[in-house]
């Protein structure tokens, strides 16, 4: 099974990529989280993967970080969810988030993402509920409450009228360049680099 992907990113979209791996380019499904994070095309990129084997069909879909993965694969072990629809709840909804919403019982968080149902946003509940925490074991330490801080380091700047899709970026950004960075310092080099 491939479980992991590294190569020359050749061309991508919000849902799917070419990598290019000695040779042999790869066609890997992704999460718009994961797009996001991806390299620009003809840099390299590399991917935790998942190869999903059907009757009549073998695909590949990637993700940005092993924590996603693992919350993909739960996804798919739910009766009802299957590989796309997984993928578009990622997309839909961060892995802390959707930890988070399932850890309490928030079903209308769930089924506020697209493509769920009460009745399966209910299986989703009832079927994870224990299982969710291994995710945890997946994040980095601390990663909750890095996320609480790029939370209000998003909404500082969109309060400012940053859009938030562009103000999620340079936080990410940062975030991952400086570990264990102060709310208001984020906030500052976030807003540098917004303005260069």
């Amino acid at each position: 099974m491939i479980g992991y992907i590294e190569g020359k990113l050749i061309s991508k979209k919000p849902t799917q990529v070419l990598i290019n791996a000695n040779g042999v380019g790869y066609i890997v499904n992704i999460s718009i989280n994961t797009f996001e994070n991806l390299a620009e095309i003809g840099e390299s990129a590399s991917l935790f993967t998942h190869l999903s084997v059907r009757e009549n069909a073998m695909d590949l879909f990637g993700f940005y970080e092993e924590a996603e993965k693992a919350m993909f694969e739960l996804l798919i072990s739910v009766n009802g969810i299957g590989p796309k629809l997984a993928l578009s709840i990622l997309s839909g909804i961060k892995v802390e988030e959707l930890k988070e919403a399932v850890s309490t019982g928030n079903l209308s968080r769930i089924i506020a993402v697209p493509g769920i149902g009460r009745k399966t946003g209910e299986r989703l509940l009832i079927e994870l509920r224990d299982k969710v925490e291994s995710v945890g074991e997946q994040m980095a330490s601390g990663s909750l409450g890095t996320y609480a801080i790029k939370n209000d380091a998003v909404a500082a700047l969109t309060s400012l009228g940053y859009n938030i899709k562009v103000a999620e970026k340079a936080v990410r950004s940062v975030v991952d360049k400086n570990a264990g960075i102060s709310i208001e310092e984020l906030v500052k080099v976030s807003l540098s680099m917004l303005n260069k």
